[in-house]
């Protein structure tokens, strides 16, 4: 089935779907972007996800197409219009189509945002199996631009990431910037030591992840002790157990680091009661 797709004002199928090639996102990679996830057709996070969106174009001065009602209404449009019970809805918003390329951005006044949204149907999502089995991570090093707190598109990086680590035979990877992990190529990185859950602290460093939010939220409900600080690669190493957490993945735990196996090599106690938890109350709140 052709998917309804989201462009600029306009429902359409996804075949007649077209923006322009001096679209700064494709030349510039000079825009944002968010996921959030549908968990029974309803919108996981939808709040936190707009919140962030409206901070990341801010902080690079773009303009928004919408209004956040307006946003929330085209994300339920689109899970109604393809019938969505679990998957994702991926939002992009650049800074528009000038007449020609040029470094020195466009008057907003006159080059509109291009806004662009689709949907993802991916049935079972939140019973992944492999949150039952844990997934394997390599390290790399962490040589992205200094505002990972910006959600951009600028994800080639990333995306070279996840292929190191596809080649490695793993799962995925963690990136480390001065001797310390930053974060995986596309989400939270934690590490869990006694009873206690260690994660980096928020800083332009990292992405202010919204699963992460909630997720640590819900540790401290829980009376789990959570210390947000540095760690590096040899200490996640000797913990009992890891896990990352993201809007696609929800709570997902990491059995092996480097070739090195934590614990038994299965999911440990900590991550699964989080993904648990994290699952429970998202589908409460979703809206």
């Amino acid at each position: 089935m052709t998917r309804t797709v989201y462009v600029n004002g306009d429902y359409l199928p996804e075949d007649q779907a077209k923006v322009s090639i001096f679209d700064r996102g494709f030349l510039m990679a000079d825009g944002v972007y968010e996921v959030t996830s549908v968990l029974g057709g309803k919108l996981v996070d939808f709040d936190g996800h707009a919140v962030r969106l409206e901070r990341s174009l801010s902080e690079l001065d773009m303009a928004a197409p919408v209004t956040k009602a307006e946003l929330l209404e085209i994300h339920r449009e689109l899970v109604r219009l393809n019938g969505i019970d679990e998957g994702m809805i991926y939002l992009q918003i650049t800074r528009g189509a000038p007449a020609d390329r040029d470094f020195a951005f466009p008057d907003p006044a006159e080059v509109p945002s291009t806004i662009v949204l689709f949907t993802q149907n991916k049935p079972g999502l939140a019973d992944s199996p492999a949150a039952r089995t844990g997934i394997k991570v390599i390290s790399i090093e962490d040589i992205r631009w200094g505002r990972r707190d910006i959600k951009t598109v600028q994800l080639l990086y990333p995306s070279m990431g996840k292929m190191m680590a596809k080649k490695a035979g793993v799962d995925d990877a963690w990136l480390v910037e001065d001797g310390f992990v930053t974060e995986g190529t596309s989400n939270n990185a934690y590490i869990v030591k006694g009873n206690k859950i260690i994660t980096r602290a928020l800083s332009t460093d990292i992405l202010h992840g919204i699963t992460r939010a909630a997720v640590l939220r819900f540790a401290r409900e829980a009376q789990m002790e959570v210390e947000e600080r540095n760690f590096t690669i040899e200490e996640a190493k000797e913990a009992d157990e890891a896990f990352i957490t993201s809007a696609s993945t929800f709570v997902m735990p990491v059995v092996e680091i480097d070739g090195a196996q934590l614990g038994d090599g299965t999911p440990g106690r900590v991550a699964p009661r989080l993904r648990e938890i994290y699952l429970e109350e998202s589908r409460k709140a979703a809206v």
